[in-house]
């Protein structure tokens, strides 16, 4: 018999093992907390923020349901960034309250902890589809091309590039995405599928910085994705966009005494190489 159990186990007490009730404590504590920071992203449109470690961020749908693709990086060294392969793998296809995003090697620790998900009940449909998707990626104008024929500058990728280039990163460092708030799935031919976005308005998916994060999020062009983007059935989605809020909170540094930000992974970097001889 195959074995369905998860391929990536931890022991116990490692950093698979999340201390739920610290989080439950930090996300818990509205009263012990300082809004620093708040703006809304418009329709169709990409905007970068920083959220210092130890704070807490709260991605908000404001007046309607509304898909955000999500990129994250170490602020101080952008080359560590989102491993959405890997978090896939350590925690789920899409997550939810308690799981993590990764970053990539040589790093290989968590960017952020999720504290809080109003969508967390939504399970799993009757087709299969699940919500804060990292099955696929951002939507762009290469696809897009390619299926249409037609240039469309406004795509989660290109948002995402116009988003970041204040911090002095590229279209290089934008990176594979998740999606908030975006409910997927395989089919039965294995085939990924989209499905119309179950928030809202005023639902949340909120995270804990576990380092100096610089986020960017892409109002999707999709809107709510109940308009086909491809296909013989493919529409303008511009009734069903919507704006995204972003919340940051700063916590009472009482709640913080048992935690430090995570080191980068221990492993000695050398791949099976030899060490240079000294010679004196």
């Amino acid at each position: 018999m195959v074995s369905t159990e998860a391929a990536y186990q931890a022991t116990k007490g490692g950093p698979l093992d999340v201390d739920k009730a610290f989080y439950d404590r930090v996300s818990g504590s509205s009263g012990d907390r300082r809004l620093v920071d708040s703006f809304t992203i418009p329709i169709r449109a990409g905007r970068a923020w920083e959220v210092p470690a130890g704070h807490l961020c709260r991605i908000v749908t404001v007046d309607g349901p509304q898909v955000g693709d999500f990129n994250v990086w170490n602020r101080h060294d952008p080359r560590e960034r989102l491993w959405a392969a890997r978090t896939r793998q350590l925690q789920r296809a899409h997550v939810s309250t308690y799981d993590r995003l990764w970053s990539n090697l040589p790093f290989l620790r968590p960017l952020l902890t999720v504290t809080d998900d109003t969508l967390a009940g939504y399970g799993t449909d009757n087709e299969g589809g699940r919500v804060h998707d990292l099955l696929g990626t951002r939507c762009d104008p290469y696809v897009n091309r390619m299926l249409t024929g037609e240039d469309f500058d406004f795509h989660c990728h290109s948002n995402l590039v116009r988003a970041v280039l204040p911090y002095g990163l590229t279209e290089f460092d934008v990176h594979d995405v998740l999606n908030v708030f975006q409910c997927t799935g395989l089919n039965e031919n294995d085939q990924y599928f989209m499905k119309e976005c179950p928030a809202r308005p005023g639902d949340h998916f909120e995270f804990f910085a576990e380092l100096d994060l610089l986020c960017a999020l892409s109002t999707c062009p999709g809107g709510d994705l109940s308009v086909p983007l491809w296909g013989p059935d493919a529409g303008d989605p511009l009734d069903v966009c919507h704006p995204i809020g972003i919340e940051v909170y700063e916590v009472d540094a009482e709640l913080l005494d048992d935690w430090a930000p995570p080191q980068r992974a221990a492993y000695r970097n050398l791949h099976g190489m030899n060490l240079p001889a000294w010679k004196g």
